[in-house]
């Protein structure tokens, strides 16, 4: 199992901003194509007032502040470089979809999505979209966001896949905003699986590919989880990845990077289970020698130790 891809997380809820120029994402950009990364995924291009690029759009029906930098144009023009899949995410209100709404957040997605596509779509590295909003349960409309933001993204695009990333609402689905680490209740096999096979049906044609968070359930739990996504997946024909966050969801302090035998070990279980690809959130922060992290580039030289030993196995062969 290799990570593949990561999402570059620069509108976030959650995560300290590292004030880095194009100079260090160039550099980061560098750091990813040594480690076998090839695709990039905005995590999403705005989230309520805050914006990755001047959309008139957002600026005009959202009062979103004008940005120093057009990141994304920022981003593509890395990605034509360093020749990696760019994947672009879409504005997440953080009020309509959450409020029972979701015909105004889809309302104005449709608008942004435009807008990109006419202001960005010429470059080579523009090779997907990310559906931003977040879920673990069938809960709303979740299914006409996806599968209506989904299929006018491929309209848009002459068909470039679309992506989620879902979470498992398990036993470490907790807040941010809490130094608790686990939870009472979580969801079971059972209900997951009655629920998934449900959105899949939904969103089917619309979602092309889906790659869960992996940080959510304990690791005795895990494999279980990812083999059920991974059928569901296979029977509604979605590709089927894996989130395999670099980040540590076991301790008090919300968010650090992950010890290195916890990843390997979330990534020997979703080999286990029988898929292919990985991508992670996210490599910036939590796997970068330039990390403001110091520990993140520990990981960078474990994980790059341990790709060295993969083509060693490989060679012998």
């Amino acid at each position: 199992m290799r990570i593949k891809g990561t999402f570059l997380d620069e509108i976030s809820h959650d995560i300290p901003h590292q004030n880095w120029s194009e100079k260090e994402w160039d550099t980061d950009f560098g750091h990813m194509k040594r480690a076998g990364i090839d695709t990039v995924i905005l995590i999403r291009s705005g989230y309520r007032r805050w914006q990755t690029f001047p959309s008139a759009v957002l600026t005009a029906e959202e009062g979103c502040y004008a940005p120093p930098v057009d990141l994304v144009d920022m981003y593509l023009r890395l990605s034509d470089k360093w020749k990696m899949n760019f994947y672009f995410g879409l504005y997440d209100s953080g009020k309509y979809w959450e409020q029972g709404d979701y015909e105004k957040e889809i309302s104005i997605n449709k608008k942004v999505i435009d807008e990109v596509w006419n202001k960005y779509g010429h470059h080579e590295s523009f090779a997907g979209w990310y559906i931003s909003q977040e879920c673990s349960r069938k809960t709303g409309k979740i299914i006409d966001i996806y599968a209506s933001l989904g299929l006018y993204c491929k309209r848009v695009s002459g068909g470039l896949p679309t992506m989620i990333s879902p979470y498992i609402d398990g036993a470490k689905n907790i807040s941010q905003y809490t130094s608790q680490t686990t939870k009472g209740n979580s969801v079971t096999l059972e209900d997951h699986e009655a629920e998934w096979d449900e959105i899949f049906a939904g969103i089917k044609g619309a979602v092309d590919i889906v790659a869960f968070q992996d940080g959510h359930v304990g690791y005795d739990e895990l494999v279980n989880f990812l083999t059920i996504n991974k059928k569901l997946a296979d029977k509604h024909g979605l590709e089927c990845w894996t989130n395999s966050e670099t980040f540590d969801r076991d301790m008090p302090i919300k968010f650090l990077p992950i010890k290195w035998e916890k990843l390997l070990l979330k990534m020997n279980l979703a080999q286990k289970a029988g898929i292919e690809n990985a991508v992670t959130f996210e490599f910036s922060h939590f796997m970068s020698p330039q990390s403001a992290y110091l520990q993140a580039g520990h990981l960078y030289n474990r994980y790059i130790e341990y790709l060295e030993s993969l083509e060693k196995q490989t060679n012998q062969l």
